[in-house]
């Protein structure tokens, strides 16, 4: 397939999340933000859609059609699909003149296998790029948030994205102490599936089930808040037909709780294996919360209540990663240690 980054000489940052890519080119800030979804035909592989006309397809499907999400947990799952819709996500924001091929900043999750980081940037240099870097998410939501990383000083970052929750503490240009948890916005997606299966026997889709969140979520409900009540539907389990019900704030705050107490250990296990200068830094300047899960409503009070550290929500938090993976091609001085290059990966 020719490669749609073989035309212009702009360099790009692109955030390849489970749930969304968003691309940022210097100069222009971000200039696409899509779901992770491709849809295509199943038998002669022609590709319908991608980002959100395949996004509206997601369970709406005629048998010879299929959405499909090709990455999970924050890593590739199917190779060609994410090269394909890759690809006409660039064709998308560059036009074809055939110039420059661009350097390529890509964020991945800290807890990548060898095997993950190859598959990526084969995928970026099949789709045209001169040369691929691939960068910690943790430290690129820093970079995108505003955090002088070069400083001596700890910055503790923790990154929710759609398929892995990255925490990590930065300091001198690199991470000192990180985990990737295979926990986030999906997995509480599904969370909330079962739950409502279970309390209601009423079986809802992906969709319906990241409506409620967004709409009616919260980590927590905060002293003297009212829940809010939304109306759910979907395929009653017992009888097989159509049914409304009403699901609350509270329902969903009880479907998160499990997912949620592994992103809390993780954070505690974070903050007692880093050093106490470092400590005593981040105490000072707070937990950064970056990412879509930063959004769910009072994530932060519950990490303040459990770490006793303060707790603040990125302004960019969604965009942070994408911000920081352009911001970074104009650091590489700074970040040379801290970054994996497609010479490299190649080469092995």
């Amino acid at each position: 397939m020719a490669g749609w980054f073989s035309f212009r000489g702009e360099d790009v940052g692109i955030d390849l999340g489970t749930a969304s890519v968003l691309i940022y080119m210097r100069g222009k800030g971000i200039v696409l933000r899509e779901p992770s979804v491709i849809a295509m035909v199943s038998d002669t592989k022609e590709v319908k859609a991608v980002g959100a006309e395949a996004y509206r397809m997601l369970g709406r499907t005629p048998g010879n059609i299929v959405a499909a999400r090709p990455l999970k947990d924050g890593v590739i799952a199917d190779y060609t699909l994410t090269e394909r819709m890759l690809t006409l996500f660039i064709k998308k924001v560059l036009p074809p003149l055939r110039f420059f091929r661009p350097q390529v900043m890509v964020g991945v999750p800290s807890g990548v296998t060898e095997v993950e980081r190859r598959a990526v940037v084969q995928a970026i240099v099949e789709a045209g790029a001169k040369r691929a870097y691939l960068i910690d998410e943790p430290l690129a939501a820093a970079i995108g948030a505003g955090i002088k990383i070069a400083e001596p000083t700890g910055s503790m970052v923790v990154d929710i994205g759609g398929g892995s929750s990255d925490i990590a503490v930065i300091s001198l240009g690199g991470i000192v102490r990180s985990t990737s948890l295979r926990i986030a916005g999906n997995e509480f997606d599904e969370s909330i599936i079962r739950y409502v299966r279970s309390k209601y026997n009423l079986l809802i889709g992906e969709r319906t089930a990241e409506d409620l969140k967004i709409k009616i979520g919260a980590a927590k409900l905060a002293p003297g808040e009212q829940e809010m009540v939304a109306e759910v539907r979907g395929r009653d389990l017992i009888s097989g037909l159509p049914k409304s019900i009403e699901v609350t704030t509270g329902d969903v705050v009880e479907a998160l709780k499990e997912p949620l107490e592994k992103i809390v250990q993780g954070v505690r296990g974070v903050l007692e294996t880093t050093p106490p200068e470092l400590v005593a830094d981040i105490i000072d300047r707070g937990i950064l919360l970056t990412g879509g899960g930063a959004l769910l409503r009072n994530l932060d009070l519950l990490l303040q209540e459990a770490t006793g550290v303060p707790v603040v929500v990125a302004e960019n938090a969604v965009e942070a990663v994408a911000l920081g993976t352009g911001k970074a091609l104009d650091m590489l001085h700074v970040l040379r240690d801290a970054l994996v290059t497609s010479d490299n990966v190649l080469r092995r």
